[in-house]
């Protein structure tokens, strides 16, 4: 019997939490080897991948910022990625769990993206959340 092709992805990329905050400000993620990050919807809004957004930004026509910007939405995609709505009416996005991971880890100050082996001292809690499953 032949055992069949390990999945396209990394594993490790899946958070063991992500959690939208109250009013989608954000996202928060945790992985077990303690890399924690704290994403803001504008910075999703602004880092989107999607054609439209490519798109726009070759033509020199996407924003610089996006104020106010907010997730309304958050779906799993096949225990890969998620698919993000935002408050702007755009859906287009699919953000794999190893691009959050990326982004997490470059948004995070320097002293904590070194320390990806130990987990951060638990920071306070954000607004009530709608917690997201990390896979399917």
């Amino acid at each position: 019997m032949r055992l069949p092709a390990p999945p396209p992805f990394d594993p490790d990329a899946i958070p063991d939490e992500a959690v939208l905050s109250r009013g989608g400000a954000s996202l928060r993620l945790a992985w077990r080897d303690g890399t924690r990050g704290e994403l803001t919807a504008e910075t999703l809004r602004l880092r989107c991948r999607c054609a439209w957004c490519t798109r726009e930004r070759i033509e020199a026509r996407f924003p610089h910022a996006f104020p106010g910007a907010a997730v309304t939405r958050i779906e799993p995609m096949g225990g890969y990625a998620v698919h993000l709505a935002f408050a702007d009416g755009h859906a287009r996005g699919i953000f794999p769990w190893s691009y959050l991971r990326d982004l997490a880890r470059e948004a995070a100050p320097p002293e904590q993206a070194a320390e990806t082996d130990t987990p951060e001292t638990d920071a306070p809690e954000t607004d009530a959340s709608k917690p997201v499953p990390a896979a399917a």
